[in-house]
């Protein structure tokens, strides 16, 4: 007895559907890795170009007193909290980067990857200075140079975490995941608004 047409197609159509699932998350890999590679090197060069012009010397004022620039050696962690911590904050950084790895072989969301390159840029850009600068390895003191009156110094690795997990935040409250699903329970509530809809 001859085997349905479709049941011949089948082995074909899910190698075709696993291969473009295979291709979409390449691409996505390759965008969070952009991201990542831009906020890196962004707060790289910018730390190397304070560090040089401006350390050990008086702010620049960059909007009168709200905003200046001055180069103050950080061993805490963002906006200079837990300064008694460097190494156990440098442990933290490189966990954070290895969990992001690992979501990231299920990674079919865009917004995702551009969240998630955010972050790892900046856990990069800070892991760095832990890694490299005075006063030793995994002890090293990260360059703030951004000042903001009545807030914080801070820097732009600080600022690519900040604006990743702000997106990670309204992602996951929209209730999309990293592999391009939807959380069970944003759906029911979707359902349920969509039924009182239609009752009316």
């Amino acid at each position: 007895m001859d085997e349905p047409a479709g049941a011949q197609a089948d082995p074909a159509g899910a190698t075709a559907a696993s291969g473009a699932a295979a291709a979409v998350r390449r691409r996505r890999i390759g965008v969070l890795l952009a991201v990542a590679l831009f906020a890196y090197l962004i707060d790289l060069g910018s730390k190397l170009l304070v560090v040089a012009r401006l350390e050990g010397r008086p702010p620049i004022q960059v909007i009168g007193d709200v905003m200046t620039f001055q180069v103050i050696r950080n061993p805490g962690a963002a906006f200079g909290m837990g300064q008694a911590m460097t190494v156990v904050f440098t442990a933290i950084a490189a966990a954070v980067i290895v969990v992001i790895w690992r979501i990231a072989r299920r990674l079919h969301s865009l917004p995702w990857a551009v969240a998630l390159g955010l972050l790892l840029g900046g856990a990069l850009g800070n892991l760095t200075d832990r890694l490299f600068r005075a006063p030793g390895i995994f002890r090293g003191h990260v360059v703030d140079f951004i000042s903001v009156q009545h807030f914080a110094v801070f820097n732009l690795a600080d600022s690519a975490i900040v604006c990743g997990g702000i997106l990670v935040v309204l992602l996951s409250f929209r209730g999309s995941n990293p592999d391009g699903s939807v959380h069970h329970s944003h759906h029911s509530a979707r359902a349920g608004k969509d039924d009182d809809t239609t009752a009316e």
